[in-house]
């Protein structure tokens, strides 16, 4: 027998929620190291030279700067997104005229996952700026962008952006947040919906049962997928909630025309290195953590 609505968006919510918790812990230096080479590609000659110079400068805390916003971005995202995303699947099925509790293809999922995305762009964009603009303060003061000397705290900066651009002022980059995850999170649901059903197929068994390697493969697979397809997104929004800082706060398509212009097509695939090698550990984990804490839940509610 299926929960109540309320307890199974309460189950939706809390699994997400721990799902993105395991997500940042698994990968936060790597996303450190994507930021800051999305917004300063001139200074880094590649992933580990951005590793060990940030290492060597700021020390193992400055490869987890930002890990406080990044924690409640990734667990309000996740949170939100996987709250929606059950919601979104019984949108899907009134739309294609099937009964409420069934089956959907994998296309649907992708389908569902992309329009719960949505909802969790809204709520992730004002922490996610945060995060950024700590992940690279370092960069922004040693190229002179910003005075050197400043308080690079979570309330330092989250005091600045209320001082000069008031409330809304944390929703720069939401444009560039909401059209990347619109197609990220059809591609990320998508591929590993799929990837799970194959795996299923070859285990001669349901998507439940594949067990916990397969199921962080799939995982992986997905945040691959989602990466790959929104990357030159991504790091447009990185540099519009970075630069915004020094004062400078140009829209998304002249930022995108601005990197192409004077930087080249490939400065939009900077840091991507990073990037891949974090979405195997910290998606993995975001859907093992997901995936068997909602388990238990619906066990514990239905037994």
């Amino acid at each position: 027998m299926a929960p109540h609505p309320v307890i199974q968006a309460i189950i939706d919510f809390s699994a997400g929620a721990i799902g993105g918790t395991a997500c940042v812990i698994s990968g936060q230096p790597f996303d450190t190291a994507k930021v800051k080479m999305q917004t300063f590609p001139t200074m880094y000659r590649g992933f580990l030279h951005c590793f060990i110079s940030t290492f060597r400068q700021v020390g193992l805390g400055g490869l987890y700067k930002g890990t406080t916003p990044a924690l409640v971005a990734n667990i309000t995202e996740n949170a939100v997104l996987f709250l929606s995303y059950g919601m979104c699947q019984d949108v899907v099925r009134f739309l294609s005229g099937l009964n409420k509790g069934a089956d959907l293809s994998d296309l649907q999922k992708a389908s569902a996952g992309s329009l719960a995305s949505i909802f969790s762009a809204t709520a992730l964009c004002p922490t996610e700026l945060v995060k950024c603009r700590l992940q690279a303060m370092h960069e922004m003061e040693a190229t002179g962008q910003v005075a050197r000397g400043q308080k690079s705290t979570v309330w330092s900066v989250v005091k600045t952006v209320l001082k000069k651009k008031g409330p809304l002022g944390f929703y720069q980059g939401l444009t560039s947040t909401i059209v990347r995850e619109i197609p990220g999170y059809f591609c990320f649901f998508g591929a590993y919906e799929l990837c799970r059903s194959t795996f299923a197929q070859h285990m001669g068994t349901d998507k439940d049962g594949i067990g916990i390697v397969p199921l962080m493969f799939s995982g992986g697979f997905g945040g691959a997928c989602l990466w790959l397809a929104v990357y030159p997104i991504d790091c447009v929004k990185s540099r519009i909630q970075v630069y915004s800082l020094a004062g400078r706060q140009e829209g998304f398509m002249k930022t995108f025309m601005g990197i192409v212009r004077t930087e080249g097509f490939a400065a939009l695939y900077s840091g991507l290195t990073p990037t891949m090698i974090r979405t195997f550990p910290a998606n993995g984990a975001l859907f093992l953590a997901y995936e068997f804490s909602r388990k238990f839940m619906m066990d514990t509610v239905g037994g």
